[in-house]
């Protein structure tokens, strides 16, 4: 299976010539152009690794980074036409893996890429996540979810946004992010059906669903998943 790489740029044709360019060495592209778009797609497709301009308009590449760091260890590689040794600092500390400043060199890039994903752990937290000394257990690859051994049957759109939860154990996810994910592209009005999607996972997680442990709401911000 090839590897898959996210490539993160508001420039249209440099997103066209980094696709032709990973395409042509054999791995799968998938592509934003907005931050929101970014981490949309890294929550749905999971990529191994992210190749992230700096300069995108709304959410940065500095705040993309940061957000992408708190669901996965992907390898990030900054692409920047700014490549002074500030900048270089800034990147790495935030996150990055790399820092490849522009216009770069093709053979550059694709080699930097293949040494991360040769050094990058192949977690086994992206097929399955276990909490609470395993009373609660999400496998990704068998769309599967166990709470105390029993095994909770959940409709495709409920275990989406579980996964979006669990990926981010802890963090408040806002509710813009989880219906992004979830819907996708054609999200629609769905922020509307996010809370009774919510009451349905209570239901079927939860020993109490009116006192949940499980899926807590941030008050007007969205919702964490909390685990002991």
């Amino acid at each position: 299976m090839s590897d898959t790489i996210l490539v993160v740029d508001d420039e249209e044709p440099t997103v066209r010539l980094l696709e032709a360019l990973l395409t042509k060495k054999g791995f799968e592209v998938v592509k934003a152009t907005t931050g929101e778009d970014a981490l949309r797609k890294a929550y749905r497709h999971q990529p191994d690794a992210v190749v992230l301009d700096v300069e995108i308009p709304g959410m940065d590449g500095w705040e993309i980074c940061r957000r992408l760091r708190e669901m996965s260890d992907v390898p990030i590689i900054f692409l920047s036409a700014n490549a002074e040794t500030n900048e270089v600092v800034r990147g790495l500390e935030s996150g990055a893996d790399d820092f490849i400043g522009k216009p770069f060199e093709s053979e550059e890039l694709v080699a930097r890429i293949r040494a991360h994903l040769r050094r990058a752990p192949r977690a086994q937290a992206q097929e399955e996540l276990i909490f609470n000394d395993g009373d609660f257990r999400v496998n990704f690859l068998k769309r599967e979810v166990y709470v105390r051994d029993i095994q909770c049957h959940l409709t495709p759109k409920e275990f989406n946004l579980l996964g979006v939860l669990v990926r981010n154990a802890g963090r408040v996810v806002t509710r813009d992010e989880l219906v992004r994910a979830a819907w996708g592209d054609e999200y629609g009005d769905a922020i509307d059906s996010l809370k009774l999607y919510i009451h349905y996972l209570r239901q079927k997680l939860e020993v109490d669903p009116d006192r949940p442990i499980y899926i807590i709401t941030s008050r007007g911000v969205g919702y964490r998943f909390m685990t002991q």
